[in-house]
Formats: structure tokens, C-alpha cells, sequence
């Protein structure tokens, strides 16, 4: 059974951090590409960074400099370091694992992250 579990969101004041985690269980980590995604309310489900599994990283324009995307692969997780938030970074963070020739595809729960003013 393929698992991914979120953790680490809550609650920041405007220019906090928090650290995103998504431990995995079920499949081969190392050889997926790894992802973070947002959704905020009333919008659809939008991408945030990606790691690939060779540790090429790429980032939305709206987070390039504030947020860094990393895996551990020994430890089956992924991590999304987020600094400098602000209010339109409010959403639930959810992870995606994605095999390189494109399926299967699996998400997590999510991650709830509120930014306020």
C-alpha cells in the first residue's frame, strides 16, 4: 500500500518559515520524481517545486528564492523549506510522487499552511 503523509504545516506570521515533510512508504523513493503542490481556496491544485530523481530541482516563478525543495532518499522523504512567507503562500500543501515514464502517479493528504498579516 503506497503512502504519503505530509507534515509540518500550521500557522505563520508575514516573512516566517516552516519546513514541509512527506515521508513515503510503498514504493521505490529514488526513483520517482518528487513534487510539492498548492492549493489555495478556491483555486485549483497548482505546482510549486520539483525535485527530480536525479536532484535536478525547478521552482514556480512565485516561489524561486523564498522556497528549497530537497529528498533523502535513504529516508524515503521529501522537504520543502519555505522562507520568507506571505500571505498568498496560504493554501494546503500536498506531495507527488510521480514515476519517470509518467505512472503511477500518488499524492498525499495534504498539508495545511496559513500566512497572515
Amino acid at each position: 500500500q503506497v503512502q504519503l503523509v505530509e507534515s509540518g504545516g500550521g500557522m505563520v506570521q508575514t516573512g516566517g518559515s516552516l519546513r514541509l515533510s512527506c515521508a513515503a512508504s510503498g514504493i521505490i523513493f529514488s526513483v520517482n520524481d518528487m513534487s510539492w503542490y498548492r492549493q489555495s481556496s478556491g483555486e485549483q491544485r497548482g505546482w510549486v517545486a520539483t525535485v527530480t530523481r536525479g536532484g535536478i530541482t525547478s521552482y514556480a516563478n512565485s516561489v524561486e528564492g523564498r522556497f528549497v525543495i530537497s529528498r533523502a532518499n535513504a529516508e524515503s522523504t521529501l522537504y520543502l523549506q519555505m522562507n520568507n512567507l506571505q500571505p498568498e503562500d496560504t493554501g494546503v500543501y500536498y506531495c507527488k510522487a510521480s514515476h519517470p515514464r509518467g505512472s503511477p502517479v500518488f499524492w498525499g493528504q495534504g498539508t495545511p499552511v496559513t500566512v497572515s498579516s
